[in-house]
């Protein structure tokens, strides 16, 4: 192992002059953290960034955020995906306001007994906002530790390998360091050693032998129809006990037309490990789809599915973050 102060010691001053100017890095307003720790579980900081914005353009505080309706949230979630972190914080903002009196926690064990508040998120808040000494793990983390000690990490070894590391007079810049320079330097593939600094503090310069490989990715194709009437689209909403994004509109899912037509349009869409081509067809909406007629000034305020979003503004009736009526009076040609 590296001896420690000289790890902080370059990978702080490293931070200080390379840290990439993120909205969530303004203050350490302990919402404006929170939110934004949640949003970046399992999504990349670029996807993020307008979302988070316009996030809290709609529910500046937590007391906003809890006396809104869960639709309206996941209507400003839209875009995002894995809409249970969406209902987590939800959930949160109103313990938060009714039982605590609107007045975050100061400690990662506080932050824990939020729902949908685990290790990492807890230790991550509390480091940022409130200097708590506690070590954050996360996959770029774990990535950088394991790449300058040269060996596999796992469990709580991993976890004792970060506190030992960790900078007790600077913990939060500390934990964001070691996350930074996982996300824009020592990247899971092609690291950029030649930046790194503590490249020379580290055991493997590069990939770790026998580390895991990403899994390959799916393809798979699917059709979607997209009907339009009178300023309106037709849209269909999941069922509450499915097992993803519950409670969701989108558009109805066909079956592959029999006739040798061409799809109005073709995009892609990628969830996790499944790359898909997604074909939209233009017409009547299909007979037994059980959905309604939605009005586009009203899409703002719907939970939609990202894709129905994407579909929507390939389509033209959304156009950046307003909705337009579609283009003609009955259905689109």
């Amino acid at each position: 192992m590296p001896r420690p102060n000289s790890f902080r010691t370059r990978l702080l001053a490293w931070y200080d002059a390379h840290a990439r100017e993120l909205p969530w890095r303004k203050n350490r307003d302990p919402y404006r953290v929170w939110v934004s720790e949640i949003m970046l579980q399992q999504t990349r900081v670029a996807a993020v960034i307008e979302h988070y914005r316009e996030f809290l353009r709609r529910f500046p505080t937590v007391s906003k955020l809890a006396a809104a309706r869960e639709a309206s949230v996941l209507a400003a979630w839209s875009g995002i995906g894995y809409y249970r972190r969406a209902r987590m914080l939800h959930r949160a903002a109103k313990v938060i306001v009714g039982k605590l009196g609107g007045k975050f926690p100061t400690t990662s064990e506080g932050w824990r007994a939020l729902p949908g508040i685990g290790r990492y998120t807890a230790a991550a808040i509390a480091s940022i906002t409130c200097d708590e000494a506690v070590a954050v793990v996360d996959g770029n983390v774990e990535r950088v530790l394991q790449r300058v000690l040269g060996r596999q990490l796992a469990g709580e070894g991993l976890w004792r390998t970060a506190e030992a590391m960790l900078d007790p007079e600077r913990p939060g810049d500390f934990n964001q360091a070691m996350m930074e320079l996982g996300a824009t330097v020592c990247t899971p593939r092609k690291p950029a050693c030649l930046t790194c600094p503590v490249v020379e503090m580290c055991a493997t310069r590069g990939e770790l032998a026998g580390s895991a490989k990403s899994p390959r990715q799916k393809k798979r194709e699917i059709h979607y129809a997209l009907s339009c009437r009178d300023g309106e689209v037709f849209l269909v909403q999941r069922p509450r006990e499915a097992r993803v994004m519950a409670g969701m509109w989108e558009l109805p899912e066909i079956a592959c037309p029999a006739n040798h037509a061409k799809p109005a349009f073709t995009l892609r869409h990628s969830i996790t490990v499944t790359d898909f081509t997604v074909q939209v067809w233009k017409g009547a909406a299909p007979a037994q789809a059980a959905g309604e007629w939605i009005a586009a000034r009203r899409l703002s305020k719907l939970a939609m599915t990202g894709l129905a979003r994407k579909i929507l503004r390939r389509a033209g009736i959304i156009t950046s973050n307003r909705f337009a009526p579609p283009r003609t009076s009955h259905h689109l040609k």
